[in-house]
């Protein structure tokens, strides 16, 4: 792009945000400029990046880096505490991220949820599936997890109700394992995170569709129903944030694969951050709420229905009208 036609696209932008720089400086900002003041500067940054790259003249660059540099004294100035960032990131930029981002959720969603709800149906069918893809020992150890005898539900179902806390700590560590693994695996072309999906939904299939079969509907589907609204939504998501790395890779369009690589996963980052937060809250949920038999079946089902509309509302809704704004 021509230096000329590059001032004439951007040129409203600098003065805004100049006009915006010395609002702040003055302490006049309105809450509009203060809530868009970091994105902002942010493309002030991008901006002068690429004049250095293309070689613009000087009288461009020197403008643009003063302006750089006084966005860079007010950020710092009004920047946000760490726990006012957090919460904006949770109700605002994760749900509109998760929104912008619909193609590539969408896509992981039915590879997740469609290959379980597949084989739910083809191991109630066909009982013998299930060892297709368990061990007759794998099988057994299920079983007994969610054996109705159990004072205690769940994978850890030996352990006593004072270790709840470090199952806590297993349960994020073993969570943010798997949902790390399939969204990272979306480097190999995407086809990582669409192996992921289908291998972890087709064994969350069988499982439940052998323990529907037995008659252990009373244990396994109270224990997975609570926290598995964010479990299993921060697992599409993790997916959904690796094809999106696959696909910058496949079709990078008109830049570089580097380039749009680089692109896909400043987005991807945000969908990790959130899926994160998911996923220690289903912890918690798992390891305090999910494993006791302590709750009726009819409690935990109806917990476990509101979690999983509470979890699409929020998605669907949070933070909409700010950030439409």
């Amino acid at each position: 792009m021509k230096q000329a036609s590059f001032e004439k696209l951007h040129q409203p932008h600098w003065h805004s945000f100049a006009q915006q720089v010395q609002a702040l400086h003055k302490g006049t900002a309105t809450p509009k400029q203060l809530e868009s003041f970091a994105q902002d500067y942010r493309r002030i940054c991008q901006h002068l990046a690429l004049a250095q790259q293309r070689g613009y003249s000087t009288p461009l660059l020197e403008h643009l880096q003063q302006l750089t540099l006084q966005g860079h004294q007010q950020f710092y100035r009004h920047k946000s505490s760490l726990l006012t960032q957090l919460l904006t990131f949770i109700v605002i930029d994760f749900p509109a991220t998760v929104r912008q981002q619909w193609r590539c959720i969408a896509l992981a969603t039915l590879l997740f949820f469609g290959s379980a709800a597949l084989m739910a149906v083809l191991t109630g069918v066909f009982p013998n599936l299930i060892y297709s893809v368990m061990s007759p020992a794998q099988v057994a150890h299920m079983e007994s997890m969610y054996d109705p005898a159990q004072r205690v539900i769940g994978p850890m179902s030996a352990r006593d109700h004072q270790d709840d806390w470090l199952m806590f700590g297993f349960y994020i560590l073993n969570n943010i394992g798997i949902a790390f693994q399939t969204f990272a695996s979306g480097l190999l072309l995407g086809l990582g995170s669409l192996f992921f999906l289908l291998f972890n939904g087709i064994n969350i299939g069988a499982v439940a569709g052998h323990l529907t079969r037995i008659g252990y509907t009373d244990t396994f589907w109270p224990f997975v129903v609570g926290h598995g609204a964010f479990e299993l939504t921060a697992i599409a998501i993790a997916g959904g944030a690796g094809l999106k790395l696959g696909a910058a890779l496949i079709a990078p369009g008109a830049l570089s694969r580097a380039a749009a690589l680089q692109t896909a996963a400043r987005v991807s980052i945000k969908l990790v951050g959130g899926v994160i937060v998911f996923l220690v809250l289903a912890a918690f949920i798992e390891a305090y709420w999910s494993s006791s038999n302590s709750t009726a079946v009819p409690i935990k089902l109806a917990v476990g229905a509101s979690l999983w509309l509470l979890v699409l509302t929020y998605l669907a809704f949070s933070g909409r009208r700010r950030y439409a704004a």
